[in-house]
Order: C-alpha cells, then sequence, then structure tokens
C-alpha cells in the first residue's frame, strides 16, 4: 500500500517539477507587423479571381432562425426532463448549436449578412438569445479591433490579461478552470482596453433582449430549459472539445506561427469557423464561401502549419505542459492602422474609392 501511495505522490511531484521547469513568464514579442495584411495584398496580386469571393450572404439568417429555434424547441422538449438528460443534451447538441450561433454572431460583427449595418446588428441580437448572456454587440466592438491591430495588448481582447497568463501558464488544472470559466476571464479582458467605448445604446438594447428572453424562457417553460440554456452556451465555449478553437486560432501549437486554421469534420457544422488564416486575410468573405480562398490559393494556405482535430488539440492543451497562456504573440507596433479601422482590408484593396486609410498604411 505504502509503496503504491509513494509511487503516486512521487509522479505527482515530479510532474509538478518539470511544470515548473517548462513554465514561461512571458508572451513571444513580436517586432514584425501582423501577416495577414501583407498576404492579403499578395494574394489578390496573384490570384486576382479571389476578389469575386467578396460579399455578402443574406441567406444567412435563414440558418440564424433555424438554430434560434433549435435551441428554444429543444428547451422546451427538455423542460421536464430529468438532470443527467438536459446535461447530455446540452452537451451533445446544444453546445454544437450555441458554437454555431457564435459563428454567426462573427458574420453579423463583419456585416456579412446585409449592406445595412443595422439589419446586420439587429440579426446578431437576434443570434445571441438562446446564449443568455448578451455577447453580441461588444463582441462586434472587440473582435474589429482584433482585426485590426492583432497582438497589440492594449487593443486585442483575443489576448490574455498578464495576470490571467500569470495564474494559469500551464498547469492541467488552471487550464480546466479557464476553459470552464472562458466567458468572465474574457469580461476581466474589458477594464484594460481603454481606447474603446465600453457601453452604449447598442450594448443597452443587447441586454435588454436578453432578460426579457431569459425572463420568457423562465416564466413560460421553468427552471430546468433555462438551465438547458445556461448549460449549452457554457459547454459551447469551454471545457468541450469545441472550446479548442480558441487555441487553434492564435495559440503557439507549433512553432511561432500566430494564426493557425482547422481542416477538419466538425466544419461543417462550425459553418466554417476552422478557416482562420482565410479569414483574416479576407474578412469581406462570407462563411460559405471561406474553403474556396484556400482551394484559389493553395500555395499560401498548404504551406502553413494546420489543425485537423479540435479534439486532439483540446486534450493536448490540457496536458501539454508547453502550451500555456502565454504562448501568443504580441508585438507594440501599431503601424498606422487608424483606431477607427474597420478591418477590412480586402474590401478596401479591391475598392480603392472607399479607402479610409491610404493603401500604403494598409501594409504596416
Amino acid at each position: 500500500m505504502c509503496e503504491n501511495n509513494c509511487g503516486i505522490i512521487f509522479a505527482f511531484t515530479n510532474y509538478l517539477y518539470l511544470a515548473a521547469m517548462i513554465k514561461k513568464s512571458d508572451f513571444v514579442h513580436s517586432t514584425q507587423a501582423e501577416p495577414h495584411r501583407a498576404r492579403t495584398k499578395e494574394i489578390l496580386k496573384t490570384h486576382p479571381t479571389v476578389r469575386k469571393l467578396i460579399g455578402k450572404n443574406p441567406l444567412t439568417i435563414i440558418a440564424i432562425i433555424g438554430l434560434v429555434s433549435f435551441q428554444i424547441l429543444a428547451a422546451w422538449l427538455l423542460k421536464d426532463q430529468s438532470w443527467w438528460l438536459i446535461i447530455a443534451v446540452a452537451y451533445l447538441l446544444g453546445a454544437f448549436a450555441d458554437h454555431a450561433l457564435f459563428v454567426m454572431i462573427h458574420e453579423c460583427a463583419h456585416k456579412l449578412l446585409f449592406k445595412n449595418p443595422v439589419a446586420n446588428r439587429l440579426a446578431g441580437i437576434f443570434a445571441n438569445m438562446p446564449q443568455i448572456f448578451p455577447s453580441s454587440v461588444s463582441f462586434e466592438r472587440y473582435h474589429i479591433k482584433h482585426h485590426s491591430f492583432q497582438g497589440i495588448h492594449e487593443l486585442d481582447a483575443d489576448l490574455p490579461n498578464r495576470w490571467e497568463a500569470k495564474l494559469i501558464n500551464n498547469y492541467f488544472i488552471g487550464k480546466i478552470i479557464w476553459l470552464l470559466f472562458y466567458p468572465f476571464f474574457q469580461v476581466f479582458r474589458i477594464s484594460r482596453l481603454k481606447e474603446i467605448n465600453p457601453f452604449d445604446g447598442w450594448l443597452a438594447l443587447n441586454w435588454i433582449v436578453q432578460v426579457i428572453f431569459s425572463a420568457t424562457i423562465i416564466v413560460l417553460f421553468g427552471t430546468k430549459a433555462f438551465a438547458f440554456l445556461l448549460l449549452s452556451f457554457f459547454f459551447s465555449v469551454g471545457l468541450h472539445p469545441l472550446g479548442a478553437r480558441w487555441i487553434q486560432e492564435h495559440y503557439l501549437t507549433k512553432g511561432e506561427q500566430e494564426t493557425y486554421s482547422y481542416y477538419g469534420i466538425l466544419n461543417n457544422v462550425a459553418f466554417n469557423v476552422g478557416y482562420h488564416n482565410e479569414h483574416h486575410d479576407f474578412p469581406s468573405v462570407p462563411w460559405n464561401k471561406l474553403p474556396q480562398i484556400r482551394s484559389t490559393a493553395p500555395s499560401y494556405y498548404n504551406s502553413l502549419s494546420y489543425h485537423t482535430s479540435w479534439t486532439k488539440l483540446f486534450f493536448r492543451f490540457l496536458f501539454d505542459r508547453e502550451i500555456s497562456l502565454y504562448s501568443r504573440v504580441i508585438r507594440k507596433n501599431r503601424g498606422k492602422v487608424a483606431l477607427t479601422d474597420e478591418s477590412k482590408p480586402d474590401f478596401d484593396l479591391t475598392h480603392p474609392v472607399s479607402n479610409k486609410v491610404p493603401d500604403e498604411s494598409l501594409m504596416n
């Protein structure tokens, strides 16, 4: 008995020792500009047909309506069911629906549904409803800055806080906690983004709609239905293979390449959100045409490292001590990009009349 217990204690102590030995204390600093704007210009020069993919996809609203309806119907069907079934359905179905709704909100943030910006924002607020927490408007505000200022710590909300990275670092338990409460860690990042207005009338509308929707679900269907929606939300962004998407996009898992795509089967239920290098290079291309960017310019994307399994990456992130929250590239150089930049270099380069920023500044 003692021998077995001592062996376990020794193994755990050795794990902690090795973790401490390779623990990082800072992000990876880069003096180079973010890689996407330069690649956008190069691809448009060598493969001009890519510009035909730029545009809107109004049919995306059908997917939004379908996903919102699915979540409401599932909540109704589960309102009197046992808790184990509610948790299982939330993990196996609800999480995928909510994750897909995040992608729809992402499309709305880039105004890829309608020509009218207001219509896109309203569609995003509608898509947000089953997710309980109001996030559509704030996501648009911070995500566009993530594109325009990738790696700039005071403007890129996708980067962890320094205290957040230090707290979680490369610890297994810390990573579990981080994934489980990922939405809350994101909220804590807002305070450091002092140049971005955190509140306005649109954000207030987003909150009002969410409060009314949540109250309606509780009154009409009961607390179990509400719990299903809440669980679906947390599973969709956290302790679930889908949570690996946040690691896949920009964490340094294969050298110091700072953006990675995912080419796997789950793109079929995640509206091609895995095509992340393609999206950063061409943010004005809607979800249904992202694979065509890679097929049109394969030499640019097949030469980059990429992932083929979110599930594999999920477990690798948890157990691989070489991957920590410090595994991100940060930079000081903002170039000449204006704070008001709308993150559409592909559109601006193909529609020079509408440029708000001089063409040469897009490359800095």
